[in-house]
């Protein structure tokens, strides 16, 4: 069986290592060394100024919009996990809903101003599958605007723009260290900003607003993640180039033999570089897509639509939006598996299943 996603795990020993040291120090939450210690290594791997490690990527996105105090309309995209919308809602505001670029799937930014209102607090992009979002436009639109932007950079682990981190543009970028993701903590996230005022009040946020044990700074929740996730993501972390090096060769793989499928993949941020967290490929019509999933299920090949199907229009607790290229992109993308532990040969069934399929019209 093949899935669409399998998590990296390190030898066992390693994680042991680590393991050992929590039980002789007895400390397994609220910030323990570990903790400590990954957020440290994270902020030089990833050359930001400020990094939090938090409980997941939603909690982050939570965290972002209370500590800056957003209120109203927050401008978003369609096109994104549901943890995007749902974090907005979740926090009192509305999300008023931008349609993609048909090109590299993100929020259009050339749309945004069009939907601002007197009641628009802010704007919160998704860098969909770790491709960044056009930061600079959305950066001008915010400062004539007066707006706070938020990146929902989920999948956008190890990614440069221009040269600096991604997690480097708006006032907040969010990250996720799910299992799923190229690299990962089991469960956990990650919340990046340039302003150390901001991440003082968001370091007082993850730990319900504690100023001291007998004091209160802020209002806040129980965002902190415990040291046997941190011992996850330490372990993980010196697997880090072994891992982009293999996704980077099956991505390649995927490209080279499926230059002739009747498909398209998103076009890449050219500021950028790519860290090859996913493979998704956009078909030519719903009815190829479904047929192609079926005859990959049949050879116990698991792809997944996704993101599928538009938020805009799909959320029970929220007004439906008409988004006609996201719903569009949205029937017809697909996710290949992507993994470390896959195989070229793997890769090579994957893709003579999607021509054989496409070809014979089967």
């Amino acid at each position: 069986m093949i899935p669409v996603s399998k998590p990296f795990l390190p030898p066992t020993g390693e994680y042991d290592t680590y393991l050992d040291g929590i039980w002789q120090r007895q400390w397994l939450t609220n910030m323990g060394p570990l903790a400590s210690d990954l957020e440290l290594k994270l902020k030089a791997y990833l050359a930001v100024k400020h990094l939090l490690f938090v409980t997941n990527g939603t909690v982050a996105l939570q965290m972002a919009i209370k500590a800056l105090h957003l209120r109203g309309e927050i401008i978003t995209t369609p096109f994104s996990f549901v943890a995007t919308s749902s974090s907005i809602v979740w926090e009192g505001c509305k999300p008023v809903f931008v349609d993609i670029d048909a090109s590299s799937l993100n929020i259009d930014a050339n749309k945004i101003e069009a939907a601002i209102t007197p009641a628009t607090s802010a704007i919160l992009a998704t860098h969909v599958y770790g491709n960044p979002c056009d930061v600079e436009t959305i950066e001008k639109i915010a400062q004539k605007h007066h707006l706070k932007v938020i990146y929902d950079a989920a999948h956008a682990f190890g990614v440069q723009v221009n040269g600096r981190s991604v997690f480097e543009y708006g006032d907040i970028s969010t990250c996720s260290l799910h299992a799923t993701k190229l690299y990962h903590s089991g469960e956990g996230g990650l919340i990046i900003t340039k302003d150390p005022a901001l991440l003082k009040k968001l370091a007082y946020i993850r730990n319900f607003g504690f100023d001291g044990p007998e004091a209160f700074a802020e209002l806040g929740i129980n965002g902190k993640n415990s040291e046997f996730h941190a011992a996850m993501g330490l372990a993980n972390m010196k697997y880090l180039p072994a891992i982009h090096t293999k996704r980077k060769l099956l991505t390649e793989r995927y490209q080279n033999l499926l230059q002739h499928a009747k498909a398209f993949t998103p076009q890449w941020n050219k500021e950028a570089t790519m860290n090859y967290a996913y493979y998704p490929i956009v078909f030519e019509t719903e009815e190829l897509l479904l047929r192609i999933i079926e005859r990959l299920k049949s050879n116990e090949i698991f792809a997944r639509r996704y993101f599928y199907p538009s938020l805009a229009n799909t959320l029970p607790y929220i007004e439906q939006t008409a988004m006609p290229i996201t719903e569009d992109i949205a029937k017809r993308v697909l996710c290949l598996p992507l993994y470390f532990d896959l195989s070229i040969e793997e890769v090579d069934l994957i893709c003579r299943l999607i021509l054989r399929t496409q070809n014979n019209n089967e």
